[in-house]
C-alpha cells in the first residue's frame, strides 16, 4: 500500500466535483485525489510531499493525497464510519480545516457537517455519535458540550442529568437531547424557568415532536 509519495506536481485535474493531480515521483506519474483547496494551493513543477490513502477495489485502485499526515488520518476516521465513503471524507475535508472539522464533530454540529457535499442528517449524525470521544481523546477537544449553552438552567449540573436522564429514557439519542435543549433555550418563545424540570421536558418534547414531524 502506498502512504507517501514525494515528487513534483505535472498537471491538475478536475472530473466534476472531484479533483486532483498527476504527481511525477521517479519517472512515474501517479493520480492523486485533492481537495480543490490543496489543488489549488501546489505550485508546478515544485517538489511536493503527500501523505497518502490507498483505495483498493476490484476495478483498479485510487489514491487521496493529503498535505500532513493528521489531515490523513483524520481522512482515515471519517471513511471508518458506515456511510462515509472516500468522496464524503473529501467533501468534509474540503469544506472545513482539520481543527473545524473536529470540533464539529466534537460539539455535535450537524448544520456545519451538513454543508458538506453528500453528508446528510443521519450521516453528520452517526459521525458526531461514533468518533466525538475518540478524536475529543486524540486532540483534547470537549466531547460533552454544555447542553444549554449560555442558559442559566445548564449552570446546575443536576437539572442537566435529570433532563438528559429523562429523555434518554423516552428513548431520545444524545445528539437529539442536546438539540432540543439548545434549540428550547434558543427558541423564540419564553424560556421555561430554571427550575421547573417538568417545563423544560415539556418543552423539549413538543420541540423534539415537531423535528420530526
Amino acid at each position: 500500500m502506498i502512504g507517501w509519495l514525494r515528487g513534483r506536481p505535472k498537471e491538475c485535474w478536475t472530473q466534476g466535483n472531484h479533483s486532483g493531480i498527476l504527481l511525477v515521483c521517479s519517472h512515474v506519474g501517479y493520480e492523486v485525489h485533492l481537495t480543490s483547496r490543496h489543488q489549488q494551493q501546489l505550485k508546478m513543477e515544485t517538489e511536493t510531499e503527500l501523505w497518502v490513502h490507498q483505495v483498493q477495489r476490484d476495478d483498479g485502485s485510487s489514491l487521496f493525497g493529503f498535505p500532513d499526515q493528521s489531515e490523513r488520518d483524520l481522512f482515515r476516521r471519517l471513511i471508518g464510519v458506515s456511510g462515509v465513503g472516500p468522496q464524503a471524507g473529501m467533501s468534509l475535508l474540503q469544506e472545513c480545516t482539520v481543527n473545524e472539522l473536529i470540533e464539529a464533530i466534537c460539539s455535535g454540529d450537524l448544520r456545519r457537517l451538513c454543508r458538506a457535499q453528500g453528508i446528510g442528517k443521519r450521516t453528520a449524525e452517526r459521525l458526531a455519535v461514533e468518533l466525538r470521544t475518540s478524536l475529543a481523546e486524540s486532540f483534547g477537544r470537549n466531547a460533552e458540550p454544555s447542553l444549554v449553552e449560555g442558559a442559566s438552567f445548564g449552570e446546575t449540573p443536576a437539572a442537566i442529568m435529570e433532563l438528559e436522564e429523562t429523555l434518554s429514557t423516552l428513548g431520545y439519542e444524545d445528539l437529539e437531547i442536546r438539540r432540543a435543549i439548545r434549540s428550547v433555550q434558543e427558541g423564540q418563545t419564553a424560556v421555561p424557568p430554571d427550575d421547573d424540570s417538568e417545563a423544560w421536558i415539556r418543552a423539549c418534547l413538543q420541540w423534539l415532536s415537531r423535528d420530526s414531524a
